[in-house]
């Protein structure tokens, strides 16, 4: 049985031995590097367009930095492996502000529906930029993260598994209708080589997956899931599954994984929560598309900070908010935009379609397969 535990967190990927292996030989960029600035442009203006209609959000300027002593900051992972670049700053104070610039906005959302007044039915849209300073830099992880940071008010009685399931079902439609999109504006992105979307998202559990591939780790699991399936939600993640590890480590303080929710012949399967995969026919590899879910209440958020070790975190304002239900109950999410335009354009790296830092072993790589990553 292979290493469960290393496969909990992080891309997969730990060596360019391994990225020289997984990105493709023969590929050649389906548009010229001035056409992809025009597509993922007109990618962006789509998916904003569409994600405020079908989920009523309005678009909202959102932080690049947060104070450290909110507790807005995403940790991204419970293992606390993953820590944000911090500094202090504001000259002249006596105490300068610890600042921490973001890694997502998860928590700073939830809070910001009160800050804009949101109603029920009601959200927002933030066109996101993190630093993530800890991921291995691969063919589809990066430092520089962009993400379309949504979240929406709820009613209590909209806490449940068909609310998510419709509301990630719009979220796939948009997605879907932006591929069709840009295939109707770039025709020469119409390559038998690579299959467009299917138009259905396939639901599954966690807990499912498990009991189809039982040895195999997290990844593998799902690289296999999409063999069948080449676009799936996958519910449950955080909670501890059968076999004794979870899924994959989710933080404790936003989305609820400990909540029941499906009884499989006396079998509890939990979780509100879940991912966007699909199969990325260029690079051959599973594509993490979107992490989103509904948000912990007052009794869950207890309940999983207990189960992560983390009650000190009940005494950060952002936590006490919650517990003192000071702001709303919510659903929200992050879709990975560079992840988006790299699968909607066919590409085989996110260096093509974003602009940031890559080690130069990973250019060189790149370079002898004839991919650009842009600096």
């Amino acid at each position: 049985m292979q290493d469960k535990k290393a496969d909990l967190a992080g891309p997969g990927i730990s060596t360019y031995e391994k990225v020289d292996q997984v990105l493709p030989k023969d590929y050649s960029s389906l548009l010229s590097r001035k056409e992809t600035q025009k597509a993922l442009y007109m990618i962006k203006r789509y998916i904003e367009e569409n994600l405020a209609k079908e989920l009523n959000l309005q678009m909202v300027t959102c932080p690049l930095i947060v104070d450290k002593e909110s507790g807005f900051n995403d940790m991204l992972d419970r293992d606390g492996s993953r820590t944000p670049v911090s500094f202090p700053c504001g000259l002249g104070l006596d105490k300068p502000i610890n600042a921490q610039v973001v890694q997502a906005v998860t928590k700073w959302k939830r809070w910001a529906l009160k800050q804009y007044e949101m109603d029920v039915g009601e959200g927002l849209n933030t066109d996101m930029r993190a630093i993530r300073k800890d991921y291995f830099l691969d063919h589809d992880h990066s430092s520089y993260v962009g993400q379309w940071d949504w979240e929406k008010v709820i009613a209590k009685k909209d806490r449940n598994l068909d609310y998510l399931k419709s509301t990630v079902s719009k979220i796939w439609k948009v997605l879907k209708g932006a591929e069709n999109y840009v295939l109707e504006q770039f025709p020469k992105l119409n390559d038998g080589r690579y299959p467009n979307l299917p138009d259905k998202l396939h639901f599954i559990h966690a807990e499912e997956i498990l009991e189809r591939y039982p040895n195999l780790p997290r990844k593998q699991r799902e690289t296999e899931i999409l063999q069948d399936y080449p676009a799936v939600f996958i519910i449950g993640i955080g909670w501890v599954l059968e076999d004794g590890y979870p899924h994959e480590m989710r933080a404790a303080d936003y989305d609820d994984w400990v909540t029941p929710t499906v009884n499989n012949n006396g079998k509890l399967y939990h979780g509100l929560n879940g991912d966007i995969l699909v199969c990325n026919h260029v690079t051959k590899r599973r594509h993490e598309l979107s992490s989103m879910g509904i948000r912990v209440t007052p009794e869950t958020l207890r309940k999983q900070l207990e189960l992560s070790g983390l009650q000190e975190y009940l005494e950060l304002p952002y936590h006490k908010m919650i517990m003192n239900n000071e702001i709303p109950l919510s659903i929200g999410g992050g879709i990975g935009q560079e992840r988006t335009y790299m699968l909607l354009l066919k590409k085989a790296h996110l260096g093509e379609v974003s602009v940031t830092v890559w080690p130069k072993q990973l250019k060189e790589i790149c370079g002898k397969k004839n991919i650009h990553v842009l600096e």
